[in-house]
């Protein structure tokens, strides 16, 4: 008796079996990442200082956590590491440990906008962040 081969039809069909099943968790999770994610920007005003413009990236992994970076334009500075943060609709908190740097807001229904205070070096100064494009 013959050994049977496999027709490419079957090693084919296989294989799109196999790679479709591997495409659907990271379809979902891009459907399903939380409204946070995206790139938010706000101006800081400290009121005797000059006003300070701050980016905010935040960013879900394909296991379902949080991380993102702070960016100062003004000051040249960028890529400071948020350390901490969480998310449960519609509040949001995080912190960076490298700058003392920490922030509590609340999402607007519209996802647009967080408002909330800025904590840093013991100040607390209101600060809205707005969606960009």
């Amino acid at each position: 008796m013959k050994p049977r081969r496999a027709s490419s039809f079957g090693l084919c069909y296989a294989l799109a079996v196999i790679l479709g099943f591997n495409l659907v968790p990271a379809a979902t999770m891009a459907a399903d990442a939380p409204p946070i994610v995206g790139d938010w920007t706000g101006t800081l005003n400290p009121g005797a200082q000059p006003k300070k413009q701050i980016l905010v990236h935040i960013s879900v992994g394909q296991d379902g956590i949080l991380s993102g970076t702070i960016n100062y334009p003004d000051q040249n500075t960028s890529g400071i590491l948020i350390t901490a943060i969480t998310y449960k609709a519609p509040a949001l908190h995080f912190e960076s440990s490298s700058s003392l740097t920490s922030y509590d807001g609340a999402m607007n229904k519209a996802t647009s906008e967080i408002t909330g205070t800025w904590t840093q070096g013991g100040a607390l100064l209101a600060l809205v962040f707005k969606r960009t494009p």
